[in-house]
């Protein structure tokens, strides 16, 4: 949010696991920040899911941090 204050576009990324906690911390710090959620694990994805699965998300990237908020 601190990009955002700035006049800067931003958004984050994190795996599905996290959707409720982002939630939480949101609703804590009284903020609705662009996100995208993409499915978990992470962790134990070769480099060429990762390449597969950033390119499923781009287009959603984009338009995250493309849109007036």
């Amino acid at each position: 949010m601190s990009l955002e204050s700035r006049g800067l576009p931003a958004a984050f990324i994190a795996s599905t696991e996290f959707v409720d906690a982002a939630a939480a911390q949101g609703r804590s710090l009284g903020i609705t920040p662009a996100s995208l959620f993409v499915p978990h694990p992470i962790q134990d994805r070769s480099d060429e899911e990762m390449k597969l699965l950033a390119r499923d998300a781009i287009e959603k990237i984009l338009l995250l941090v493309s849109e007036p908020r």
